[in-house]
């Protein structure tokens, strides 16, 4: 599991800025930790098109963006959703289904160090702030 995130860290897939108008882009970052980073998404027809991130940060936020921007694309948002709620829950502590996580269960054990969770999930929430952009519910 510890080399997932190191190699998610040293090799982070997904990353890329665009300034094209049909991505919706979200700013994160925390007050607790170094990470600064911006999701881009394009949905289309209820369905995570793309999605890249860029920025800079520590290596449990980087190696989680990445390995969420994998897990996620060609999701429908519902099915997204679904994903994102299960890491929710195992960061949380909380039992949940390993098969929806796939490479994303490297952070089971980050709820034991829980200033990390932050870290862990600052990628996950600024999706989960893009979809409801894209309802029209607003960011924020």
């Amino acid at each position: 599991m510890k080399q997932i995130i190191t190699d998610n860290y040293q090799y982070p897939r997904g990353v890329k800025e665009t300034d094209d108008p049909s991505f919706l882009t979200v700013h994160m970052d925390s007050a607790s930790c170094i990470d600064d980073i911006y999701v881009q998404a394009k949905i289309e027809d209820g369905r995570v098109a793309e999605v890249y991130w860029h920025g800079s940060g520590c290596a449990i936020s980087m190696a989680s963006v990445s390995i969420m921007t994998q897990i996620i694309k060609g999701k429908t948002v519902g099915e997204a959703e679904a994903i994102m709620g299960e890491f929710k829950k195992m960061l949380d502590g909380k039992p949940y289904d390993p098969a929806m996580l796939g490479e994303a269960e490297a952070f089971a054990n980050v709820n034991r160090q829980p200033a990390r969770i932050t870290c862990a999930d600052i990628g996950w929430r600024g999706l989960e702030k893009i979809f409801r952009k894209a309802a029209g519910e607003g960011a924020e």
